[in-house]
């Protein structure tokens, strides 16, 4: 990847669902250190454009690069490549509140290394000092959060 070339590059996207045309000629470029912010009414297509990005759906015309690689029509192996350049955290965290805070955290590490009990939960304490929460929480469970530490652990998983 080229300085100059785009972490993300969205171009002409379109996506219909029955006769409601949700994306019309979507583009939008992201560089490399770059933060963008999708805002807009309810219904306008920002989850549809996130979506897309990530191949959650696919759209009906356009293209997608990551890092300069066409996403649209990757075989399976080649999204699971790409998809682990992104972390992504939902409106209300979507935390599993059976597990605690260090077991949240880690979880799709954990699914795809084979990370130790101590290891994942020293990661999870490194990260979530970084947020600015005391290491002690993750041996918590979602529930014994208040609203804002629970997305600050949302954001960590996505970390």
């Amino acid at each position: 990847m080229s300085p100059s070339q785009p972490k993300i590059e969205v171009k002409h996207l379109a996506k219909r669902f029955g006769e409601k045309q949700v994306l019309a000629d979507v583009s939008f470029s992201v560089a490399p250190a770059e933060s963008l912010c999708i805002i807009g009414t309810s219904g306008c297509g920002k989850s549809v454009t996130l979506k897309s990005i990530l191949g959650l759906i696919t759209p009906d015309s356009g293209s997608i690069r990551v890092d300069g690689v066409e996403t649209l029509h990757q075989s399976r192996a080649e999204r699971e490549e790409m998809l682990q350049k992104f972390g992504m955290t939902f409106q209300f965290g979507a935390l599993f509140d059976s597990l605690t805070i260090w077991e949240n955290i880690t979880f799709r590490l954990r699914q795809k290394t084979a990370l130790s009990k101590a290891q994942a939960q020293e990661q999870a304490a490194e990260i979530i000092q970084t947020l600015g929460l005391d290491a002690r929480v993750i041996h918590q469970y979602p529930a014994e959060l208040s609203g804002g530490m629970q997305k600050l652990v949302a954001l960590a998983r996505a970390i």
